[in-house]
């Protein structure tokens, strides 16, 4: 039987994983009202820019992280000028038909590329091996994914709270008429703001490839856990969306090891009880 310190610090892991991928989109989905069902797509586009890196070119898996960042917030701006744009005030059936049709196009256009399977990942030889803590079982690489996550926990804070580009952010979400009238450019705020999401879930798929693996099916089989931890967090939280990720993958990785037959059953009554608790999340605006 698997101890409880070890589900916990397994879960956290995970859950800092989740987060770290999932927050741009409940800061894109909050400021801007688009459903962007194709951000699992980025993540997918970061990994394989790692991997590929890696595999192919010799690069250092820690130099591959900074480069699928900006790889992907660079594609992501190119589509948020051509496609994304046009459909800011039409309704979301539409958005959602589009960002699927991405989802899709990715998936073909990923298996084309690096074919179906599975991306082989070589972890450098610092992020293996483990400890053993107080007898929990600290494994490095895991470790490595709590601190990116507290750190980018500590950017987004630090950038939304303590800047004047977070101040303008925060006007946009309040009120983006009245921001507007003050002479903010809400349109370059939303384009900024949309990469910098991408950018980050480019980055966390990057970084958890050696944990959650890679393949073409990314976008559509992570894409649920998304979409989990926006609802469950609250659009636009940085906080919310946090803490739903880390309950998510507690709850998830608790629910693997001691009742497996019950497969995905106990995220999903989680969720459920949360959003039956408080339906606009637990840090979203009633």
């Amino acid at each position: 039987m698997v101890s409880l310190g070890n589900v916990l610090f397994n879960g956290l892991a995970y859950g800092m994983l989740l987060f770290v991928i999932s927050v741009g989109l409940s800061v894109t989905m909050g400021l801007m009202g688009f459903a962007n069902l194709a951000h699992g797509a980025f993540a997918m586009l970061g990994g394989y820019v790692a991997t590929t890196l890696m595999n192919k070119a010799g690069v250092p898996f820690l130099l591959t992280l900074p480069v699928a960042f900006v790889a992907v917030a660079a594609v992501s701006f190119v589509l948020e000028r051509v496609l994304y744009r046009r459909l800011y005030r039409a309704g979301e059936l539409d958005q959602v038909l589009l960002t699927i049709g991405l989802v899709f196009m990715a998936v073909a256009g990923a298996t084309y590329v690096w074919g179906p399977g599975q991306q082989p990942v070589r972890m450098p030889d610092y992020l293996t091996g483990q400890w053993t803590v107080a007898g929990i079982d600290i494994g490095v690489y895991r470790l490595f994914l709590i601190l990116v996550g507290i750190a980018v926990t500590a950017a987004l804070v630090l950038g939304i709270e303590r800047t004047r580009f977070g101040a303008m952010i925060r006007a946009a979400v309040d009120n983006p008429r009245m921001a507007q009238g003050c002479g903010i450019n809400v349109n370059r705020v939303f384009s900024l703001t949309f990469m910098a999401g991408s950018g980050l879930a480019g980055l966390g798929g990057a970084v958890g490839i050696n944990l959650i693996g890679l393949d073409p099916g990314f976008p559509v089989k992570f894409m649920v856990y998304f979409l989990i931890v926006v609802a469950v967090g609250g659009l636009g939280s940085i906080k919310g969306s946090l803490i739903a990720a880390l309950l998510l993958g507690v709850f998830d990785v608790g629910g693997k090891y001691y009742v497996p037959e019950a497969g995905a059953f106990i995220i999903y009554a989680v969720m459920v009880s949360l959003l039956l608790w408080r339906p606009a999340g637990l840090f979203g605006r009633r």
